[in-house]
C-alpha cells in the first residue's frame, strides 16, 4: 500500500522556516548575553549549598540527612538563591554581565557557609560562630559593593547559616544576626581610617548585645547566663571587625577594589608615580591636580565617590611621562614639536599616551579602579585639532581623512566617576584656552562641552542622567570660576621703578 505524503503549501513552509530561524536567533542571543553561564553558576551555587547543608557528620564518617529533609533543604536553598538572583538583577545588574564578579560573590558565600558549618561540631559555641560569619558577610559585601546591596544579600544569606549550625527554627538567632548585619552595613559607608572597622565592630556589638538580651529575657527571663551569652555575642562581633581589618588587602585584591583608605594612600604626592609625573611632566602634574579638585566637587554634587574621582584624576595622564614635550602644558613656551610632524604621526603620539599610561599603571600595580580613569578619560572622542590639520592638507586628488582614524580607541566611561573626570579634563583645557576668563564664559564653555560629549555618545555606558549632568555642570562652573578669580593690583610707592608691560601682566596673573 503506497504511503501518501502530505502536501505542504510553500507559504506554510516559509512560516515554519521563519519561526525556526527566530527561535534560533533568540537562543543565540540568550547564549551570547551570558545569561546561560549565569544560570549555570546559579545551579552550581544551589548544588554546593544543598550538599553542605544536607550532610551530617558523625565520628569516622559523613552521612546524609533523611531524603525528606534533603528535599526540603533543596527547595529552601533554591528559593533563597532565586531571591538573591532577583536582588542582584534588580540592584546590581553588572554582576550578571561580569561573570568574574559573580563567581567571586558565589565563592564567598559558599566559603562562609562552609566555615559556618564548623559550628555543627561545637554545639555550645555554634551561635557565636553563626553570628560571626553573618556579620563577616555583611562587612565584606559593604566594602566590595555598597550598603543596600550588602544588607539585602546578607539577610538572604542568614537563614542558610541557621541551617548550617542546625538551628533552622531559631528565630531569635536570626534577629540577632539581622541586628549585626544592618548595623554594620549602615555604619560602614567608607573606610578612611584604620580604626573604622573596629568602630563598626564595637557599635554592632552593642546592637547585638541589646537584641540578644531582649530575646533571651523574653524566652527565659532574667538570669546570670543571659548577660554572659549576650556579652560573648557582642565580643564575637567586635572580633570580626578586627579580623577583617587584618584581611582587608586580601578582600580588596579578591574583588579588585580600593577602599577610601587605600585611595588616600595613592593620593600622597610621595607616591613614586606621582613624583615622576611632577618631575618629568610638571605641567601635566599641575593640570591633574586641578582636574582632581574639579572632579571631586562635581562628584560630591551628585552623590558619587569624590575621593575616587580626585585620585583617578591624579593618575589619568601618567602616560605623558614618556613624551612630555609633545603636550602643550609641558612645552613651557618653546616651539611645538608637532610642527615638524604630519597630523597622522601627531595623532599616533597623542593617542599613545593612553596606552603608555595603562602599561605604567600595570608596572606600578595601580588598582583596577584607578586604571579605569587612564583608559576612559578620552573615551572615543575625536582629536579635533589634528583632524582639522589633516583635512587642510588634502587636495582634490587626495581623499579626506576619516574621523575614525583620528578618534581615541576607548573604551567609553563605564562609571559616573570616570565620566566626570573625562568631562573635567575636556572643560579645563577649553577654559584654559580662553583669552578672557569670566564666570559667564566659563558656564557657556562647560555647558557646550557637556552637550558635545553627550551627543557624541560618550556617556552612554555610565548610567549618567541628565539631571546629574546639570548638577555636574553647575559644580564645575563654580570650581573653575573660583580658580580663575581676579586679583587687586598692589599699590606701589614712588620709589619703585616703573614696570614693563610684561612684568605688569605677570603680576596680574
Amino acid at each position: 500500500m503506497a504511503i501518501l505524503k502530505k502536501k505542504i503549501s510553500p507559504r506554510r513552509k516559509q512560516v515554519r522556516e521563519n519561526i525556526a530561524a527566530e527561535r534560533f536567533a533568540r537562543a543565540s542571543t540568550f547564549i551570547n548575553s551570558g545569561m546561560l553561564l549565569s544560570l549555570l553558576m546559579l545551579i552550581g551555587f544551589v548544588g554546593a549549598c544543598s550538599f553542605l547543608l544536607s550532610t551530617v557528620t558523625e565520628p569516622g564518617r559523613i552521612n546524609f540527612r533523611p531524603w525528606p529533609q534533603i528535599i526540603s533543604i533543596i527547595l529552601i536553598t533554591t528559593g533563597i538563591a532565586f531571591g538573591i538572583s532577583v536582588y542582584i538583577y534588580r540592584y546590581n545588574h553588572r554582576i550578571v554581565k561580569n561573570h568574574i564578579r559573580a563567581f567571586a560573590l558565589s565563592s564567598l558565600l559558599i566559603l562562609l557557609l562552609a566555615m559556618a558549618r564548623l559550628g555543627y561540631f561545637f554545639p555550645r559555641n555554634s551561635i557565636f560562630i553563626a553570628l560571626a560569619f553573618a556579620v563577616t558577610c555583611a562587612i565584606i559585601l559593604t566594602i566590595a559593593y555598597d550598603q543596600r546591596f550588602a544588607i539585602g544579600i546578607s539577610i538572604f544569606f542568614a537563614p542558610l547559616i541557621c541551617f548550617a549550625i542546625g538551628r533552622e527554627t531559631d528565630f531569635a538567632l536570626f534577629l540577632i544576626m539581622a541586628a549585626g548585619i544592618i548595623t554594620s552595613c549602615f555604619l560602614l559607608k567608607e573606610i578612611r581610617t584604620r580604626t573604622k572597622l573596629l568602630e563598626v565592630g564595637v557599635f554592632s556589638g552593642v546592637a547585638v548585645f541589646g537584641i540578644c538580651f531582649a530575646t533571651g529575657l523574653l524566652a527565659d527571663g532574667l538570669s546570670g547566663s543571659l548577660f554572659k551569652t549576650s556579652g560573648w555575642m557582642a565580643a564575637a562581633t567586635v572580633l570580626v571587625g578586627i579580623i577583617i581589618q587584618a584581611l582587608l588587602p586580601l578582600v580588596e585584591k579578591s574583588f579588585r577594589i580600593a577602599t577610601s583608605m587605600t585611595l588616600l594612600d595613592y593620593s600622597d604626592a610621595n607616591q613614586p608615580l606621582l613624583k615622576r609625573l611632577a618631575m618629568e611632566a610638571p605641567g601635566t602634574f599641575s593640570h591633574s591636580l586641578l582636574i582632581g579638585s574639579i572632579a571631586e566637587t562635581a562628584a560630591e554634587a551628585i552623590g558619587a565617590n569624590g575621593l575616587l574621582c580626585r585620585v583617578g584624576a591624579y593618575y589619568h595622564d601618567i602616560g605623558k611621562i614618556g613624551k612630555p614635550r609633545y603636550f602643550v602644558e609641558n612645552q613651557m613656551g618653546t616651539a611645538s614639536r608637532h610642527d615638524q610632524l604630519s597630523p597622522a604621526m601627531s595623532q599616533l603620539i597623542i593617542v599613545g599616551h593612553v596606552k603608555d599610561g595603562i602599561e605604567m599603571a600595570k608596572e606600578y600595580r595601580l588598582p583596577a579602579v584607578i586604571r579605569q580613569f587612564i583608559e576612559t578619560h578620552h573615551g572615543t572622542t575625536l582629536i579635533e585639532y589634528f583632524y582639522a590639520e589633516a583635512k587642510k592638507k588634502t587636495d582634490d586628488q587626495t581623499a579626506p581623512p576619516s574621523e575614525s582614524e583620528f578618534r581615541y580607541p576607548g573604551p567609553r566611561p563605564q562609571t559616573k566617576e570616570a565620566a566626570i573626570v573625562m568631562l573635567a579634563d575636556a572643560i579645563e583645557g577649553a577654559v584654559r584656552s580662553l583669552t578672557e576668563v569670566t564666570p559667564t564664559k566659563i558656564e557657556t564653555v562647560v555647558h557646550n562641552m557637556a552637550m558635545k560629549r553627550l551627543q557624541d555618545g560618550q556617556f552612554d555606558e555610565c548610567e549618567l542622567t541628565l539631571r546629574e549632568l546639570s548638577r555636574i555642570e553647575d559644580a564645575m562652573s563654580k570650581s573653575l570660576a573660583a580658580h580663575h578669580h581676579g586679583r587687586i593690583a598692589y599699590p606701589k610707592s614712588d620709589e619703585e621703578p616703573e614696570q614693563s608691560t610684561e612684568d605688569k601682566e605677570q603680576d596680574a596673573r
